[in-house]
């Protein structure tokens, strides 16, 4: 039994590195004075993924999605990412808290 076990951990941990470094899939998000481009991503539902965030514009900007449980700020100039868990397939909108009149952008999971 002991065998089994150990032979099942080496098995985990040969598999483990590769699942650690597989690539998400990877969208661009442009926000730049309350406007997102594009203003609705498309994904896979049921997948991981990361949105890579832009602030192309002149102040600061705050990606924020509720449903998602998500909120980043970023100053002018700044690129970072969110990684997103498996999304149900629906919309999720967000928005930029500093731009609240603007309207919201979305992610439709397909």
């Amino acid at each position: 039994m002991k065998r089994l076990h150990l032979a099942w951990l080496m098995v985990a941990g040969a598999v483990a590195p590769l699942t650690a470094h597989a690539e998400l899939p990877s969208f661009e998000l442009i926000l730049r004075d309350g406007h997102f481009t594009p203003a609705l991503l498309e994904v896979p539902a049921g997948q991981r993924f990361k949105i890579v965030l832009k602030n192309v514009g002149q102040g600061p900007a705050e990606f924020e999605s509720t449903p998602l449980r998500v909120e980043k700020v970023l100053s002018p100039g700044v690129t970072t990412f969110v990684v997103i868990h498996p999304l149900r397939p629906g919309h999720y909108p967000f928005f930029d808290e500093f731009n609240p009149q603007l309207p919201e952008g979305g992610i439709l999971a397909k």
